[in-house]
């Protein structure tokens, strides 16, 4: 059984990333031909340095993707803060219904409705301009669920009695905020912040129905290759991103095992100093007795 369970998980992994792996390889090819490997070479990833659309549809991407996450981040996380403080649960649960409609809605349809109001409020204003705001709002529309799911469970997780204990020791509310919910909750924020620019940055469908002429995204640009030929310093450019996001998350994952061991540690440290208090608290009844 045990072995059966293996090969089923290899043969997951290997469905998985074979298809990386095959990129990865054909980006280090001296030639263009995707089925036969030359030999190997940087040709591509010098050719992608010098191809200057490419990098600029990058560059939108990046700064698209960061502002987006930065905002649905701060939005979504005073959102679940909200949600968190509802006392009413019917409320609460119809908050949280609303918010799971743009996750369960199809892209394309999210990205229909966009692009129809953006057309509305500019035949009200009077300006119809498709680019860089139209796109930020599209992308922050569909990346605040995720912050808000990525919080409200680190809210649920923290004692309650804590920030009322910080304003009972002088702190102001906003004091009792940032110094003792905030670092609580902060797992999540990052998760959330993570999930968004990632989100942002994979994009093409509602990306497609919201963006212009004026500013093209990554993902646009690579589609627009497609229809004529996709030259392989894509490939080349494809398995940069997907090496830095590897690190990005093995430094994520590693930082956040850091942080478990150091609050098991305290909890052992905390449970261990209870039971001396008991102790004590128990000698001192038998003295007194």
């Amino acid at each position: 059984m045990k072995t059966a369970s293996k090969i089923y998980l290899a043969l997951v992994f290997i469905f998985l990333y074979a298809p990386i792996a095959v990129m990865i390889l054909i980006s280090f090819n001296s030639s263009d031909s995707t089925t036969q490997f030359a030999g190997f070479s940087l040709r591509w990833y010098r050719e992608m340095l010098n191809d200057k659309n490419t990098l600029e549809a990058l560059k939108n991407t990046l700064v698209l993707s960061f502002c987006a996450a930065v905002l649905s981040t701060l939005i979504g996380t005073a959102a679940a803060i909200g949600i968190d403080g509802m006392k009413r649960r019917w409320v609460k649960g119809a908050v949280m219904s609303v918010t799971n409609i743009p996750m369960m809605n199809p892209d394309i349809v999210t990205g229909i409705s966009l692009m129809l109001l953006f057309v509305f409020a500019g035949s009200v204003t009077g300006v119809v301009s498709f680019g860089f705001a139209t796109l930020l709002i599209a992308h922050v529309t569909f990346d605040l669920p995720y912050v808000m799911l990525s919080v409200l469970p680190k809210l649920k997780q923290m004692d309650k009695n804590l920030p009322e204990a910080a304003t009972d020791l002088g702190c102001t509310p906003l004091q009792s905020f940032f110094k003792v919910e905030l670092p609580l909750i902060a797992p999540g924020i990052i998760t959330g912040f993570i999930m968004a620019f990632t989100l942002s940055f994979d994009d093409f469908v509602i990306s497609n129905f919201t963006s212009g002429s004026s500013y093209e995204t990554l993902t646009i640009h690579i589609y627009s290759m497609i229809k004529k030929s996709v030259k392989p310093d894509v490939y080349a450019l494809s398995t940069v991103i997907f090496l830095v996001i590897l690190v990005l998350l093995v430094f994520y994952n590693f930082s956040e095992s850091s942080d478990e061991r150091a609050a098991r540690k305290k909890r052992d440290a905390d449970k261990r100093r209870s039971k001396e208090l008991r102790r004590l608290r128990g000698e001192t009844k038998k003295s007194k007795s």
